[in-house]
């Protein structure tokens, strides 16, 4: 394919909207305008992707992914998506999803409840500062409606804990939250809630709670608490099940590791490829101070062809048999046929990023010779014009 019919527009600077390394040398190379939109050089560069994307997510040397049963991620800073993952054991979960190991505060036997006044206390924050507790000493209480039914559906997990609504709908199905009227038709207070003594709930708990006694926990009566209630003696719940969310810090259920918190993009799930996030990924993990160094595998054209125009011979129509040779034998090249300055064309070869490079120019073509580079190479080679498909080939299959 020739450069002018692909209409690259390379860049000589980073945009200012360039978030990551890698959309700016995107940007600088033509593959996407500064508002992120495929060029044609992009969009060729995806329909390779799409050919070739099995190869290149399943080498780790091309791309330090994070994978679960069914996805594959990319990490970076400026990514949609939340994962949690172990350095250790290589485990990773969306954050909504991840389990984690979860340790019981105490080992106490239970005692009995006991109501106490807490004016002002209504979040988990205040209780435990007005009752001078540990949070891990509280219930969180929150309240849903299930949907279609209507049933209440009120939930208990730790007070030093994040519900996760993704497994409680994974436990539970569709809810919304309960309504101000729906809360106190079930016996509840809002701020001073809990599960004992309502009417017509579904009690749902996380499977920490009946590892945890003695927790303080509202009196369904504004501005009173109770102290020491206890899952399976003062209330009894339908429903035991991980309902929290994962963090960093927290231990891994897999191999007793701390946990990371990962920022990631999606490469790959079972609707298929996110091609644009892949050649995203690529160019954050493949690049240098000039521009691209796609892998093999990866870069939308074998070669680079360029021609520098002579002042007594036809450098272009010699670089245009070169061309026609290369496709003939099954190699993809990029041909830069501008009329342009050597260093513009190194230039822009660079930002590109294809794997090997050649210079047709009037010198070598005088010696029956044209320079061929290789992307990553500190020096090139002088390869005669008849040998130039076969050499190619095989710095290709290297």
């Amino acid at each position: 394919m020739k450069y002018r019919d692909l209409h690259i527009q390379t860049q000589r600077e980073f945009p200012n909207n360039a978030r990551t390394e890698g959309f700016g040398w995107l940007v600088r190379a033509g593959y996407v305008t500064r508002e992120n939109q495929l060029t044609p050089l992009g969009e060729h560069a995806i329909n390779h992707l799409r050919e070739n994307s099995s190869f290149i997510l399943h080498h780790s040397s091309f791309l330090p992914t994070l994978s679960t049963s069914d996805e594959t991620f990319f990490p970076i800073s400026t990514g949609d998506i939340q994962l949690i993952h172990c350095p250790a054991c290589g485990y990773a979960a969306r954050k909504e999803l991840a389990s984690f190991q979860k340790v019981p505060f105490s080992n106490e036997d239970p005692l009995p409840a006991e109501k106490v006044s807490t004016p002002e206390c209504p979040t988990i924050e205040s209780l435990a500062a007005y009752l001078n507790l540990p949070k891990e000493k509280t219930a969180k209480a929150m309240m849903f409606t299930r949907v279609p039914s209507g049933k209440f559906v009120f939930v208990v997990i730790r007070g030093d804990m994040t519900l996760s609504e993704t497994k409680l709908k994974n436990a539970i199905g569709e809810v919304r939250l309960a309504t101000p009227e729906e809360i106190a038709n079930a016996g509840a207070a809002a701020g001073y809630a809990s599960p004992i003594g309502l009417t017509d709930a579904l009690i749902v708990v996380d499977e920490l709670i009946p590892h945890s006694p003695n927790l303080a926990a509202g009196a369904n009566e504004a501005g009173y608490h109770l102290l020491n209630t206890n899952c399976g003696l003062d209330y009894f719940p339908e429903i035991v099940a991980d309902l929290t969310l994962a963090g960093a810090g927290q231990v891994c259920a897999m191999c007793e590791s701390p946990l990371e918190e990962v920022d990631a993009i999606l490469l790959q799930n079972l609707d298929g490829l996110h091609a644009e996030n892949i050649l995203l990924a690529l160019a954050e993990s493949h690049h240098d101070d000039k521009g691209l160094t796609f892998p093999k595998s990866a870069v939308p054209f074998d070669v680079y062809l360029m021609h520098v125009p002579g002042k007594t011979m036809d450098t272009r129509t010699e670089a245009e048999i070169i061309y026609n040779e290369l496709q003939t034998a099954g190699i993809s090249v990029l041909f830069d046929d501008r009329d342009e300055r050597a260093g513009v064309k190194f230039n822009d070869a660079d930002l590109i990023g294809c794997s090997i490079r050649i210079t047709v120019g009037e010198r070598g073509l005088q010696n029956g010779v044209v320079e061929v580079k290789e992307r990553k190479a500190a020096d090139s080679a002088q390869i005669q014009f008849k040998e130039i498909p076969t050499h190619i080939k095989n710095l290709i299959a290297s």
